[in-house]
């Protein structure tokens, strides 16, 4: 179980990028008090877990109700991951183009919810890591999983002008593109693990 929370919370790190939505975070509260930048980080990490939950709850449903197998969905989601990946190598993507935030909107909605804490790449790998037809909500890694980088984003939030000073702009790139690699290495085991499960399955 413990080595399931491990694999499924370096799954879920690489993809919230809580470095990432730290250097998001910075400058879209630069001109509030310290006061509203926790209400904001508060309120982003409430509405992004959310998000993830519901995607947790129902994901796997959904994918039963299209007749969707569990290994077809995992092929796929790990291409998709290995070119979030890819993407965060790079530095582009989602939340590269959307880290702006809309006169009139809440910024804590939009960009730092969504798209920025539950990104594309973090909500498939939610619905990739479901294992609803054999454990209860409660009794899944991945909901700790979920739950402990949750807390962590909103500490990385909290402090988001220390980890910035003390980062800084360079570092803070080299840290998302080696996230980036990690989770290209792990789209691919998700990639592999499929394959060979839909062999098998045909084989028999």
């Amino acid at each position: 179980m413990l080595k399931q929370i491990g694999g499924d919370f370096l799954m879920l790190l690489v993809t919230i990028d809580p470095i990432g939505t730290v250097a998001l975070f910075v400058p879209l509260t630069a001109t509030v008090t310290a006061a509203e930048r926790a209400r904001i980080a508060r309120k982003a990490v409430v509405v992004s877990g959310c998000e993830l939950l519901a995607f947790l709850i129902a994901g796997e449903v959904l994918l039963s109700a299209l007749g969707i197998r569990l290994a077809s969905f995992q092929v796929a989601g790990g291409v998709i991951l290995f070119l979030f990946g890819l993407q965060m190598v790079f530095g582009t993507g989602v939340v590269a183009e959307s880290a702006r935030a809309e006169p009139g909107h809440d910024v804590a909605v939009f960009p730092l919810a969504l798209p920025g804490i539950a990104n594309p790449g973090a909500i498939m790998a939610v619905v990739l890591l479901t294992d609803n037809h054999r454990h209860s909500i409660g009794q899944q890694a991945v909901t700790a999983a979920v739950l402990a980088v949750l807390l962590l984003t909103l500490v990385a939030l909290l402090a988001s002008r220390r980890i910035n000073r003390l980062l800084g702009t360079t570092s803070a790139n080299v840290l998302i593109r080696v996230m980036g690699l990690l989770l290209a290495a792990l789209a691919t085991e998700q990639i592999a693990t499929g394959v060979a499960s839909l062999l098998q399955r045909n084989a028999a």
